[in-house]
């Protein structure tokens, strides 16, 4: 039979005073006498059959089994304190904070925001752009889009978009003296490359040569940025050539600010995912902007074409009609 859960202030005390390493100072946190803190400590002890702290030339040490629980409980208290804190400023009401990469915040979330804010002006957005994996109990974070497997234990995971890779340029690469037609003219060029690290994140040309079938070009060599957004935009500039991703690259794809020159396209070991607070997430303003969400993902229904790229920079004079048109497997998803 399971144990019944030891008593919420025991509990309590233990954490302060493992946290502090001092009876004295978690007593006057938690403004109570020394006394009471030894015996909440002492009724824990008795509860679990173990042994908490240690006296040592008068220091107080953890043992190895209060190593152990600190963190869980510690844990447990920061995710009580943050889902009460929703609630006393009003659960529905407020700033909705949301986590996510700076390159999806650049490229595919803020350019939509507006939409979002004309449906719902009640709801304040405020836009953290990390590329750290946020707490939500630590980090006072509602929602979180993130770029991975999906597996992320006490969460809501709502699947939010599929990805893949694929080399962009600006349409004026597409002319010239050594216009862009197939993957082997990239040797003309500058490989612009992404260093965020390795995937989920990264797009590695290495992998697309190789699988591109290209074997007389040098996958390292060029500029690098430690940000996706930035190297979208030395492509858009024409500094060089870039591997980015759909959901990157989408906006300016349609917009023709770059174009696709040529397959393949390689599909993402990883996809976007909405991730919530199991605790938190049917509250109406996380539920609202998560639907919103889903909904712009699938209102994406842009698919970067070869062809249609090298149509719309032909009717724009950007290249000649002399170019040439990719191969059947080039222009297949």
């Amino acid at each position: 039979m399971l144990r019944p859960l030891p008593p919420l202030n025991a509990l309590r005390a233990f954490e302060a005073a493992a946290r502090q390493l001092s009876f004295t100072k978690a007593a006057q946190e938690l403004f109570v006498t020394q006394a009471a803190v030894s015996h909440q400590i002492k009724s824990l002890e008795d509860h679990l059959g173990i042994q908490l702290f240690r006296r040592m030339n008068r220091r107080l040490i953890l043992t190895d089994e209060a190593q152990i629980l600190l963190p869980a409980v510690s844990e447990a208290f920061d995710i009580i304190k943050s889902t009460t804190q929703k609630l006393y400023d009003g659960g529905d009401r407020g700033t909705l904070k949301v986590s996510v990469m700076p390159s999806f915040a650049a490229k595919w979330l803020l350019p939509r925001l507006p939409k979002f804010r004309r449906k719902h002006p009640e709801i304040d957005i405020l836009v953290s752009a990390t590329i750290t994996k946020s707490n939500f109990s630590r980090d006072d974070v509602d929602l979180a889009i993130r770029f991975g497997a999906g597996q992320y234990p006490g969460c809501r995971v709502d699947k939010m978009m599929e990805d893949e890779s694929l080399v962009v340029c600006s349409p004026h690469l597409l002319k010239g003296s050594l216009p862009l037609r197939t993957p082997h003219d990239l040797k003309y060029h500058t490989l612009l490359h992404d260093d965020v690290g390795e995937e989920p994140f990264a797009v590695n040309w290495r992998r697309w040569l190789h699988i591109a079938g290209v074997t007389d070009i040098d996958p390292d060599k060029g500029p690098g940025y430690n940000d996706s957004s930035l190297i979208l935009q030395a492509a858009i500039e024409g500094q060089g050539i870039a591997l980015g991703r759909t959901s990157l690259t989408y906006d300016d794809l349609k917009a023709g600010r770059l174009v696709c020159p040529f397959g393949p396209r390689t599909p993402s070991t990883y996809q976007y995912y909405v991730v919530t607070p199991q605790s938190t997430s049917e509250i109406t303003k996380i539920k609202v902007f998560r639907e919103w969400l889903l909904e712009e993902a699938t209102a994406d229904d842009f698919v970067p074409n070869v062809q249609i790229d090298l149509d719309r920079a032909k009717e724009r004079g950007e290249i000649g009609t002399d170019h040439v048109t990719p191969n059947k497997n080039e222009q297949s998803r």
